[in-house]
């Protein structure tokens, strides 16, 4: 049996205020392996990695999606057919959010946080938000084809997942285009 030395209230209180800032702290975290948001997108054989080097006017494209240059020279995706799988990451409010997006045919079949390592915002990780984004598509704006609700509290998530949404479409429009005979 614990004993707790006999001690004044306010440590207790000063205790307990130090700890409730900590239960932000574990609202982020790892919610799925990218490689097993891979294999769970191509059930049996997992496709190899490509790399897609995007031209100078699809970065222009990007940069209007995103608001910002994207990053990185190159950029990662997997296929079978039809579907492809991105992992990307756009910043919430101070820190990257890493998605798995899977793409069928021009839409959106699932969209996932993968890793989320900001305070707040964390709810967009749940099936009620993310469902939002089944069967959307990129209408020739570059815009989603649907709205998508904003959720109090987590709307710099929100922005960063409808970024990453589109993002994704225009990819893969351009590694489809590329197979088009």
């Amino acid at each position: 049996m614990l004993v707790l030395p006999a001690m004044n209230n306010r440590f207790y209180l000063f205790l307990l205020c130090c700890l409730l800032p900590a239960g932000n702290l574990i609202a982020g975290g790892v919610y799925q392996e990218p490689d097993a948001f891979i294999q769970e997108s191509f059930p049996g054989a997992k496709p190899e990695a490509k790399i897609f080097w995007p031209s100078a006017e699809l970065k222009q494209k990007i940069e209007r999606v995103l608001g910002h240059a994207y990053q990185s020279l190159r950029i990662r995706y997997w296929q079978t057919g039809q579907r492809t799988a991105w992992i990307l990451e756009e910043i919430g409010k101070d820190k990257p959010i890493t998605t798995g997006v899977l793409i069928n045919q021009h839409k959106i079949e699932k969209i996932r946080v993968l890793v989320f390592r900001e305070s707040r915002g964390w709810e967009v990780r749940h099936g009620f938000f993310t469902e939002q984004f089944d069967n959307a598509t990129l209408d020739k704006d570059l815009q989603l084809d649907r709205h998508i609700d904003n959720i109090s509290g987590a709307t710099l998530s929100v922005n960063a997942l409808e970024k990453i949404a589109r993002l994704a479409l225009l990819l893969e429009q351009q590694v489809t285009a590329d197979d088009q005979p």
